[in-house]
C-alpha cells in the first residue's frame, strides 16, 4: 500500500564523522581530497567482513561474481546514455593515446558488456552478475560529509540478465536479500520509496508503466511512498531509505528494472522458439555503497558492532605478565577470530577501553591453573568459567552473521 512521506527528526544516534574517527575507522587528509576518506586497520576490517558477508549471501543466491575495470570509454557511456543523462555528475574525459577514458559512475554498463561478450539461451536464465566495485561521482564540496557522501565509492552492485517473464520474481527477490541482510546488520529501513519519473527530460523513452506496476507487485504487502522526480534516467526503482544522527534521509539499497540499456546494448539470448530475444535487466544492490554502510553502522550500533562485524571480536586480559604465555597460547588458537591481548594499564582501565568489543577474557592465576576462560560480555554479564575449547567454540559460534 502507499504510505505518506514521513519527515525524521533529529535523532539521537552519535554522528559516525565524530565517532568513527575516535574508533579510529577512518580519516582523511586534505592532501588525499574531500570526499575521500582511507580506511584506517580497524575500518578495513569491518569494510571487508561486510563485503565477505555481501559475497557469501550473493554466492547462495546464485550469483557469480566478476571484475570489471573502474575507466571507460566515453563512448560506453554515450551508448548506456550515462553521457547525456548523468553527464554533470561525472569527472571530465582524460584524453589517453588518441581516446577520451572516463571514470565510471555506474557499473552498468561493463555489465551489460559481460553479458554481451558470450551467447546465452533462455536455459541460462536469470543470469546473476556481481561485483563491489570502483565507480566515482563528482560530487559538490557543500555535499560531502565523512563516509555518507564521498566520490569514490565502492558499490555493491549486481545486475540480473532475465527473461521478461522472470523480471518481477527477481526484483522480488532482491528485495527480500535487502531485508535478509538489515536483519543481520541491525538496520531498520526508515521507509520504502517507489520512484518514478517526473516532468522534464531527464528521462529515457521505454515502457515505464510495466516496469512501475511491476515494481508495485514487489511492494505489495509493504508500505512504501510513491515520489515522483526520483527514477533513474533509465527505469524506476525501490528506494530502501535510512536516516542518519542529524535527520538527514538518504538511500542505501536498491531495486531498479531496466528495459533500457539491454536495448542500448543489442543484448540477446535465444528463447525456446529458437528466435533471439531480448533480455530485461534487473539492477539490485543490497547495501549499496560500502562507504555510507559503514557510516549507517557505526551511527546505529555506536560502536557495538555485532559480534562478526566487530574490528576485535575477543579481548584477553591477563593480570600480570606472568599470566602473559597462557594467553599467547589461546591467541595462537584464533586463526578464525580476531583475538587482541591488552596487557598495558590497570585492569579496570584495559575493562573501559574495551568496553566495545563483544568478549573479553580477565586472566589470573586460577585460569591459568584450570586450563579455562572466564568471559565478560559487552553488557557487563560474566559467563561462568569454562574449558579454553568450550568458550572459544560458543564465540565461533556467536559470530557468524
Amino acid at each position: 500500500m502507499v504510505g505518506h512521506l514521513v519527515v525524521h527528526e533529529e535523532s539521537t544516534m552519535p554522528d559516525h564523522r565524530k565517532l568513527g574517527r575516535e574508533l579510529g575507522l577512518f580519516d582523511t587528509d586534505p592532501l588525499i581530497g574531500a570526499g575521500l576518506p582511507y580506511w584506517l586497520p580497524d575500518g578495513a576490517i569491518i569494510r571487508h567482513s561486510l563485503e565477505e558477508y555481501v559475497r557469501g549471501l550473493e554466492r547462495r543466491a546464485g550469483y557469480r561474481h566478476v571484475h570489471s575495470p573502474v575507466l571507460g570509454k566515453r563512448e560506453l557511456y554515450e551508448i548506456s546514455g550515462h553521457w547525456s543523462h548523468y553527464r554533470d555528475d561525472m569527472y571530465p574525459p582524460m584524453d589517453v593515446g588518441g581516446e577520451q577514458l572516463v571514470l565510471r559512475p555506474s557499473l552498468c554498463p561493463h555489465h551489460a558488456l559481460i553479458y554481451r561478450a558470450r551467447g546465452h539461451s533462455y536455459r541460462e536464465l536469470p543470469l546473476r552478475i556481481a561485483e563491489i566495485g570502483g565507480m566515482y561521482r563528482s560530487e559538490l564540496s557543500g555535499v560531502l560529509g565523512g563516509l555518507s557522501r564521498v566520490r569514490a565509492i565502492q558499490l555493491n552492485d549486481a545486475h540480473i540478465f532475465c527473461t521478461p517473464e522472470q523480471v518481477e520474481a527477481e526484483a522480488a527477490a532482491a528485495l527480500a536479500m535487502i531485508r535478509r541482510a538489515y536483519d543481520a546488520l541491525g538496520i531498520s529501513p526508515a521507509r520504502y520509496r517507489l520512484s518514478l519519473p517526473g516532468p522534464g527530460g531527464k528521462y529515457v523513452d521505454g515502457d515505464w508503466d510495466r516496469a512501475v506496476g511491476i515494481l508495485r507487485s514487489v511492494l505489495d504487502g509493504l508500505p512504501y511512498d510513491a515520489v515522483e522526480g526520483e527514477a533513474a534516467f533509465y527505469g524506476p526503482k525501490i528506494d530502501v531509505q535510512i536516516v542518519d544522527s542529524a535527520g538527514r534521509e538518504s538511500t542505501l539499497s536498491t531495486v531498479q528494472i531496466d528495459f533500457h540499456q539491454p536495448e542500448q546494448f543489442g543484448l540477446e539470448y535465444v528463447g525456446a522458439d529458437a528466435a533471439k530475444h531480448r533480455p530485461a535487466m534487473v539492477h539490485r544492490s543490497i547495501i549499496g555503497s560500502v562507504e555510507r554502510a559503514v557510516a549507517q553502522l557505526v551511527e546505529v550500533h555506536g560502536g557495538a558492532f555485532p559480534a562478526w562485524l566487530a574490528p576485535v571480536q575477543l579481548q584477553l586480559l591477563p593480570l600480570s605478565s606472568a599470566e602473559l604465555p597462557y594467553a599467547q597460547g589461546i591467541l595462537d588458537r584464533c586463526d578464525d577470530l580476531r583475538v587482541e591481548i591488552a596487557q598495558e594499564g590497570s585492569l579496570g582501565a584495559r575493562i573501559r577501553d574495551g568496553r566495545l568489543v563483544p568478549y573479553q577474557a580477565v586472566l589470573g592465576p586460577q585460569e591459568v591453573a584450570a586450563g579455562q576462560l572466564s568471559l565478560r560480555l559487552r553488557d557487563g554479564r560474566r559467563v561462568d568459567a569454562q574449558p579454553v575449547d568450550e568458550a572459544l567454540a560458543e564465540i565461533r559460534a556467536e559470530v557468524k552473521p
